[in-house]
């Protein structure tokens, strides 16, 4: 019975794996045309490699085996790898100007002790400007998405805010406009601008630095909250979130 349940799991796995593959390659392929070719030229191209030296060297039949094994694997591995990186290029373009977006890129890295946290720390129903303030060993982030000036004067609100509790410290404070601006982080650099930022923080900082920020949110949303409303009934408003 052990036997049995261990091979319907490795089956599972095999089967959402290539079901995986088969939904990004659709998703990609939706937007990118261009997808099969890139990915045939990208396995095609070790294939062919391997059977040039094999004719050049004169290898023998073991040799010639092993050889074009591992061109078909590298294949494999360059098809993979394009695949990835072209739908990783299609998501961006159709996340691209959504609200949100900047934090869904965010929350996927797990490098470096870095946290973004799904909810923003300042939103304007009305414009839908957000900013979000996320941690990691190199410092504080404050991530804001819409206008460059409404965001960044947001930003410096919430810059003065934290200076209030790293006040005699060194730890940077880094702000980032995502947009297509002249001073503005496109979405697809987002993540490779926040993990390039130098290693600031020990483990132990950074968690004593992630309860002081979140001792600030926890008073910024009690002095926020209107008098005589009870904060375990309070629900938030979606029609305030979409400026209704």
């Amino acid at each position: 019975m052990a036997q049995n349940t261990k091979k319907d799991s490795k089956k599972k796995k095999k089967t959402s794996t290539i079901s995986q593959i088969k939904q990004i390659f659709a998703f990609t392929y939706t937007e990118d045309k261009a997808l099969p070719w890139y990915m045939a030229g990208a396995f095609f191209l070790p294939v062919l490699v391997a059977l040039i030296c094999c004719l050049v060297f004169k290898f023998g039949w073991l040799s010639w085996i092993m050889t074009m094994l591992l061109g078909i694997m590298v294949g494999l591995l360059l098809a993979t790898i394009t695949l990835t990186r072209r739908s990783d290029t299609v998501g961006y373009k159709k996340m691209d100007g959504r609200p949100g977006a900047s934090a869904a890129v965010l929350s996927n890295i797990s490098k470096a002790g870095f946290d973004f946290p799904q909810d923003p720390v300042w939103l304007d129903p009305k414009t839908k400007d957000a900013v979000w303030r996320g941690t990691g060993r190199s410092g504080i982030y404050l991530i804001g998405e819409g206008d460059y000036g409404r965001v960044m004067k947001a930003m410096d609100r919430q810059e003065d805010e934290i200076h209030r509790i790293t006040r005699g410290s060194a730890i940077p404070i880094y702000k980032i406009s995502v947009g297509r601006g002249d001073k503005q982080v496109p979405l697809e650099k987002l993540q490779k601008t926040v993990i390039r930022k130098k290693v600031k923080l020990t483990p132990t900082e950074l968690d004593q630095l992630k309860a002081r920020l979140k001792t600030l949110q926890m008073r910024n949303n009690a002095l926020n909250m209107p008098k005589g409303m009870d904060p375990t009934k309070m629900h938030m408003s979606r029609r305030a979130l979409r400026g209704k």
